[in-house]
């Protein structure tokens, strides 16, 4: 099944294989949310340094009926995020989090709902 995923580089060249990591992430939150209707990836760096240092900064947006999701935050000092591949990860184990939460406070409030009929 082909889903809509967005992947922008900005200010980078693109990778391929990046891209299949972002593209594998994306299939997985699908399998836990067949719902959602789109899925978009944005990957740059986090500062403007030269030589080393440079952290990545990954925003993920996913939309589904009724809610939107967003994950990607400025990554911390401790330099793992110079690893692109963590902060893809990092950014859509965020956003599975959330839409994880979502779907299980559906689910409860549809348990909650009251019944009518006989």
């Amino acid at each position: 099944m082909q889903h809509d995923v967005t992947i922008r580089f900005e200010g980078l060249p693109v990778s391929e294989a990046l891209r299949e990591d972002i593209l594998r992430h994306a299939h997985k939150l699908w399998q836990i949310a067949p719902q959602l209707l789109s899925c978009d990836v944005a990957v740059r760096h986090a500062e403007q340094r030269h030589l080393h240092g440079n952290r990545y900064l990954v925003h993920v947006h996913a939309v589904m009926r009724g809610a939107t999701f967003e994950a990607g935050r400025t990554p911390t000092k401790d330099h793992s995020h110079e690893d692109a591949y963590v902060a893809v990860r990092d950014a859509f184990d965020a956003l599975q989090r959330q839409v994880s939460e979502h779907l299980r406070s559906t689910r409860d409030e549809a348990k909650r709902a009251p019944r009518t009929g006989t």
